[in-house]
């Protein structure tokens, strides 16, 4: 609806990772810079934590795009409280190994003539492992023997570990994983994004869906979204799509801190409550509104006062059953959302359990 309304050719905050949309804060710099020289390193495993919707998915997604094919085999786990031989199920199906009727042992033998395969093609493989945070110390122990796969001297597979602070502190603490901690080359923890990225991560993403400037967002609207999610992208991205949103519903071309606070306050379950002021109403509406205007006055000039009362009773009562059909559209659209959102999120996590089934 919004994306038509403001003549955006996508979605620029929806909630699902999109590398179309990235956008290189200062932490995620730091974080592509530990990725490439992983890369560069092609051995042992590089560890990304950040809180939930920090961007970890997005970031890998980015490289991904980046890497030439032809020298690179890449492939993407995302875990679901896997087992040491879920685990290697897993790897073997994200790389494409049929290992149907295979035992661990067979599973295992089979990933590593894949990986000698690729590397006698010219090839070396990487692992990519999202929500790291929910595997057992036994599934982080059994990617640890599959890096210790090699070809001579040089190591066949390179590992991506990513995943929430708690796994953060699950590697620097368990005594079981002192093996795998020997084995990391370099870790960042994604932060939060600074209160001066928020305006330039907002307009980046608008741009990247064609944004010419419509709508404007002014200075105390960025105020208001930094404070309410702390610049997590992911909590920003739910706001501004609900602020879009709005924004059509009450057809304005301004984004402003009343609007963002009206709708955290929606979002939050309270009452949608934002007037918009003239200057903010989008052009066409009030194109549309002025020829109304214009054969009001006249016709009204020519009526006697107890005409034109029972004229402007009229108009009253419209005008009430309008705001009211307004207030339940606008509870309606959210409840919408609302409702898209979890089933999206939903959707997720039974493709997470049909990926680790």
């Amino acid at each position: 609806m919004y994306d038509q309304f403001y003549g955006l050719s996508g979605r620029p905050f929806q909630l699902t990772p999109d590398p179309h949309y990235y956008f290189e804060s200062g932490t995620h710099r730091k974080a592509l810079s530990y990725l490439g020289y992983g890369l560069a390193q092609g051995e042992g495993f590089i560890v990304i934590t950040g809180e939930v919707g920090s961007g970890k998915s997005t970031l890998v997604s980015h490289l991904m795009q980046t890497i030439d094919k032809a020298r690179l085999t890449a492939a993407t786990i995302v875990t679901s409280q896997l087992d040491a031989v879920d685990l290697v199920q897993m790897t073997a199906e994200s790389f494409g190994i049929d290992t149907r009727g295979m035992d661990k042992a067979a599973a295992l033998k089979a990933i590593e003539n894949f990986l000698h395969a690729e590397a006698r093609a010219g090839r070396r493989c990487l692992l990519v492992v999202d929500e790291a945070q929910n595997l057992t110390v036994d599934a982080l122990e059994e990617l640890r023997m599959l890096s210790n796969f090699q070809l001579g001297s040089t190591a066949l597979l390179q590992i991506f570990l990513l995943g929430q602070p708690e796994f953060r502190n699950l590697l620097q603490t368990a005594p079981e994983l002192e093996q795998l901690r020997q084995r990391v080359i370099a870790t960042h923890h994604l932060e939060a994004m600074d209160a001066d990225e928020v305006q330039p991560y907002v307009e980046h993403r608008l741009e990247r869906a064609g944004w010419t400037g419509r709508p404007q967002l002014t200075a105390d609207a960025y105020d208001a979204l930094y404070g309410e999610t702390g610049g997590v992208p992911r909590r920003l991205n739910a706001v501004m799509n609900r602020c879009l949103l709005m924004g059509a519903v009450e057809q304005t071309d301004t984004i402003d801190g009343a609007l963002v606070v009206a709708v955290i306050a929606d979002m939050t379950g309270k009452p949608f409550e934002y007037d918009a002021t003239m200057a903010s109403q989008a052009p066409l509406a009030v194109q549309a509104a002025t020829p109304a205007v214009a054969r009001v006055q006249p016709a009204a000039a020519a009526m006697d006062m107890t005409q034109y009362q029972a004229l402007a009773s009229r108009i009253d009562q419209m005008e009430a059953r309008m705001a009211a059909q307004d207030v339940t559209m606008r509870r309606v659209l959210a409840m919408l959302i609302d409702w898209m959102e979890k089933e999206n999120q939903s959707l997720a996590a039974r493709m997470r359990d049909i990926r680790a089934a």
